[in-house]
């Protein structure tokens, strides 16, 4: 946390381009994720189950499989692309725009998920990625890492938005907002802390 300047406690936004074109995209409601990816989910297993005929059992475990590699994938993406600290002005600038901003205002509510015009690449790049590695098994592997995607971004969005004010709700919370407010070096797994256990990066 040395040497950063200013941290939002408040749901205020910051101004990021010039071109009101471009910071209109920079801004996405919290429902997007839900009405695009929860019919990828709803289709993939359709496919699965009722085209392809794989067992219940397969599917699930697929599915399952799919959401672990989510886990690992935020994790990864978190740790290693939005902590990477660039050197010149251009990788500055652009780690700003990827993740910096939601540090300096972690509470902005329109800047909590993951932009369409940056997710749905990222979407069809992952399912090409799975036909070649799982084959016809694709779909539903896909179907749970999406599933997980959806997760991570309405548990982003609540996280600092909804009181959680119990259980592993409140943990999770606490969790999260300690990676904010306390220490940004640890605690990179936001819908799971289960790779910060493995690779030694919770909080001491």
């Amino acid at each position: 946390m040395a040497g950063r300047l200013y941290i939002s406690k408040k749901n205020e936004t910051v101004r990021m381009f010039e071109t009101d074109f471009m910071e209109f995209f920079s801004r996405v409601h919290p429902a997007i994720p839900l009405i695009l990816y929860l019919p990828v989910v709803g289709y993939m297993l359709y496919v699965s189950l009722g085209r392809q005929n794989l067992p219940t059992f397969a599917v699930t475990a697929l599915f399952l499989l799919g959401v672990l590699l989510w886990t690992l994938l935020e994790y990864l993406i978190h740790r290693y692309i939005f902590h990477y600290e660039p050197k010149t002005r251009l990788g500055k600038r652009l780690h700003y725009i990827i993740h910096g901003v939601h540090h300096d205002y972690p509470n902005d509510a329109r800047r909590l998920v993951m932009p369409p015009s940056v997710s749905i690449p990222l979407a069809f790049l992952f399912y090409g990625l799975f036909v070649l590695i799982f084959g016809h098994l694709a779909p539903s592997v896909f179907a749970g890492l999406v599933f997980g995607y959806v997760c991570y971004d309405m548990l982003h969005y609540a996280t600092h938005h909804f009181p959680m004010k119990r259980g592993v709700w409140l943990w999770l919370k606490q969790y999260h907002l300690r990676h904010h407010y306390k220490d940004d070096h640890v605690g990179f797994g936001i819908s799971s802390p289960l790779w910060d256990y493995v690779f030694r990066t919770t909080r001491k």
